[in-house]
Order: structure tokens, then sequence, then C-alpha cells
């Protein structure tokens, strides 16, 4: 169930790093705070639900594999990402929120865990 979680984040990540790519150009400085509230969210939010670090390094995989992909040339010399602040806000900022969730993240118990030896309350 963990892995799936895990994988499940992964994919939302990859999503999620793919539309951050193309609003934080759309309209300046809102395209950029969106981006990266909702690139916090989903962050933050896999850490809640699976209660580990990797929770929340999951998704962030997925944002920096969807980022790598769309900064390579494309054969016909378009770029996702225009050489200007908002680009270099939206990578350096995700990198960072990515290693601060991981790094905060609570490590307790996750909240789909069952011991069979001590029962829920």
């Amino acid at each position: 169930m963990r892995i799936a979680a895990y994988l499940g984040l992964g994919v939302l990540g990859f999503l999620t790093g793919v539309a951050g790519s193309l609003t934080q150009g759309g309209w300046f400085p809102l395209g950029v705070l969106l981006a990266l509230a909702g690139t916090a969210g989903l962050f933050w939010g896999g850490a809640l639900l699976t209660r580990t670090r990797v929770g929340a390094a999951a998704p962030a995989g997925g944002w920096v594999l969807a980022v790598l992909v769309l900064t390579m040339t494309r054969p016909e010399g378009d770029y996702v990402y225009a050489a200007g602040a908002s680009s270099y806000l939206y990578l350096l900022g995700g990198m960072t929120v990515g290693v601060v969730c991981a790094t905060l993240a609570p490590t307790e118990r996750p909240l789909f865990a069952v011991d069979p030896v001590r029962p829920r309350r």
C-alpha cells in the first residue's frame, strides 16, 4: 500500500512539474507564486499523508524529472523555460521547497498503517 502511495505521489509530482512549468511563464508574478504553492502543497501533503520523508521526496523526484525533461533542447529549437527571473525562481524555489518539506516531514506513524499487536484507538 505504501509503495503504491509513493508511486502515485511521484506521478502527481511529474504532472505538477509540467503544469507549473507551463504556468510560471504565463503571468509573471502570480504564475510563479501559483506554481510554487502547488508544488509546496503537493510535497507537504505527501509528507503528511504517509508520515515519512519519502512521502515528500517521491513527488519532489517526479517534479525534478519533469523539470529536467522540459529543460532539454528540442529539435525545433523551442524552449519551455525562458531566460528570465520567473524561470530561475521557479526552478530554485521548487528545489528548495522539496528539500524543506522532506527535511521537516513528520516521521510518526503513517495514517494508513495497522499494527496487529496494538489496535488503534
